[in-house]
């Protein structure tokens, strides 16, 4: 079985809510999908490692990461997979103590090729929070992978404030495909 199978069956089986939620963008919507679920799990990990390495190494990352928490897994994955890079994490905010840093992890270099990554992406504007928040840094975007997009905007918002190139490693046609419209 694929990386990509394995990975749709583990979010099928661990992540699908099915009822009413908030999403992080205030719509409602009558099913979540709690990714974390399934790729905080040997299983899910394992695939979710291959898969993002794989991007990784295609686009010659140098650094993996993007908006905390979304972007932790995924970006622990990469070097799970063996990606020779950083991982690092945006906060929402400088932190105001310690390093007053925004991006946290290894110091990110003026050449760095950064890999962003997020769990979910609905609307997109975390993902594009996290994108602004490492070009005011300097630093070059070679590509985002999402593990799921819930087909709501997010792809159009991301490629809208990027030129580089989007993925995503399934989409909510993959996990819910009966879902109500």
């Amino acid at each position: 079985m694929s990386a990509r199978s394995t990975l749709i069956g583990e979010l099928r089986a661990h992540a699908l809510v099915i009822g009413e939620v908030v999403l992080t963008s205030g719509r409602r919507a009558s099913y979540y999908v709690d990714v974390k679920r399934a790729i905080l799990l040997p299983t899910g990990f394992g695939a979710l490692a291959e898969l993002v390495s794989e991007q990784a190494r295609e686009w010659r990352a140098t650094a993996v990461g993007g908006m905390t928490m979304g972007a932790d897994a995924p970006a622990c994955a990469a070097l799970a997979g063996g990606v020779d890079c950083k991982a690092f994490f945006v906060r929402k905010e400088v932190k105001q103590h310690g390093l007053s840093r925004r991006i946290e992890g290894p110091l990110l270099e003026p050449n760095d090729r950064c890999l962003v990554v997020e769990d979910v992406v609905s609307t997109g504007a975390s993902t594009v929070a996290a994108i602004q928040a490492i070009r005011e840094e300097g630093h070059e975007i070679c590509g985002v992978v999402s593990v799921l997009d819930r087909l709501m905007g997010g792809r159009q918002a991301i490629e809208g404030a990027t030129s580089a190139p989007y993925v995503a490693l399934t989409t909510i046609d993959d996990i819910y495909p009966e879902r109500p419209q």
